[in-house]
Formats: C-alpha cells, structure tokens, sequence
C-alpha cells in the first residue's frame, strides 16, 4: 500500500507571515500523525522562510510516523540531519533561492557529489531519496549514487493530466518500471492533488510514497485537516 507523508511547509508559511505561533506547526504534525498520515514531510530552507530548523529539532520527538526532511545537501542541512536521524532524507536540488522544488538531479553530472552525502546521510542511520525526472539515465545512475529510492519529480504529468492523462502518465510508468527493475524504491511528489492522484498510483501500483503539501494544506482549508487526510488516503486506495 502506498503511503501518503503530509508536506506541513505551507503551514509554517501562514505562520512566519504574521509572526507568532498562529498557526502551530508542531500541533500541525502531531494532528497529521494523529488524522491518520502515514509520514511528515518538512523542507527546511536556508533563509527558513517557512520550516525553520527549530521547528524539525521540536517536532522529531513528538512524532511516531516517519519524518522525512527534504533539503539541498549543504554543510548545514547535513549537520541538521546527524543530529535529528530522520527516517528518510529526500535530496533536492535546489538553489537557495528558489520558490519551490522545480527539477530532478542530473545524477550522471552530480554523482561525485552525491556518492558521498549519501553515505554519510546513511552513516546516520537514514533511508535516502533523491529528487529525480523521468530521464531513464537519471535513474540508472541514482543506482550508483547508492540511494535507496527515488522520488519522481511530478509536475509535468499534473500539468498535463487534464489534457490527456494517458499520455501525462506514460514517461513515469516507464521511469517507475526502470526503477523497479533497479531495486529502487518509488516515492513521488510536487503537484500532486485529490483530482489526479488516484490515476498515478492505479498505473504505478508499486509506489511506495507519496509527498503532498500545497495542495493537501490548500485542501485542508475548505474540508479541514483531518477530513482532508483521509480524502488523499483513500485515491491512494482506488484500482
């Protein structure tokens, strides 16, 4: 069955917008655990525009389900991740500056960089991800950076779902199939949404996890958060 890991960065952002503690993200984590997600995701940033590192430091020992921490593998992110051992570490590659998560590694180029930030992460006891595209060689190569999975980098298919989602999902079955075949686990994430996740899982049976947060937390404000929860749960249910 396919886990559902609940991105709470946007509710930091409502939060860093007025100051205070309005509302409360490590609440936020413990009702998402509580509501029935399957993981937390967070993705702390430099500048900590949303996420800020105290905010992982507080929530690791509150939660029992997997904590994932999404970042960019600098000195300080992986300082960060010695100290909280996450269950599992997602790699991005995004420069300081960006909006949101926009591209997959090029792991052909990067795995010198890699290699090592990965053995360390799991010196540290973590499972490892790594952010990629549906570019078959960027999963032949994570192979060889010594990741346990890939998260497939997924919004070109929920651009063009609603167009035709027969084609929209047709380079990720055959990027998850490679994976597959490679012994690598499947997460996937970016975009994701009540209107086209059932599709991806019923066409990726195999996947492991998904990370979902603009859309969920987007969600939430209409149905609220526990009721919202349970809507993604069961897409990830339907054949």
């Amino acid at each position: 069955m396919s886990r559902l890991s609940v991105n709470i960065n946007k509710i930091a952002t409502i939060r860093n917008a007025r100051g205070g503690n309005i509302p409360d993200v490590l609440q936020a984590a413990i009702n998402s655990e509580r509501f029935g997600a399957d993981g937390v995701t967070v993705h702390p940033r430099p500048d900590e525009r949303h996420i800020r590192y105290s905010d992982v430091r507080a929530i690791r020992p509150v939660i029992t389900t997997e904590f994932n921490i999404e970042g960019y593998p600098n000195e300080q992110f992986l300082k960060l991740i010695e100290e909280i051992k996450p269950h599992q570490v997602t790699l991005v590659p995004d420069p300081p500056d960006a909006l949101t998560s926009n591209a997959g590694w090029e792991t052909k180029s990067h795995l010198d960089f890699l290699r090592p930030v990965i053995r360390r992460i799991k010196e540290a006891g973590c499972r490892t991800s790594i952010f990629v595209d549906t570019k078959i060689e960027n999963i032949q190569y994570a192979v060889d950076t010594g990741t346990d999975r890939i998260e497939l980098y997924t919004e070109p298919y929920a651009t063009d779902y609603h167009e035709n989602r027969e084609a929209a999902i047709e380079d990720f079955v055959k990027a998850a199939e490679k994976a597959r075949e490679l012994n690598l686990g499947i997460n996937a994430g970016h975009d994701l949404n009540l209107d086209n996740l059932a599709w991806f899982k019923m066409n990726i049976p195999w996947l492991d996890e998904v990370s979902i947060g603009h859309a969920l937390i987007s969600d939430a404000l209409y149905y609220g958060l526990e009721n919202t929860i349970q809507m993604y749960k069961r897409e990830l249910l339907k054949r």
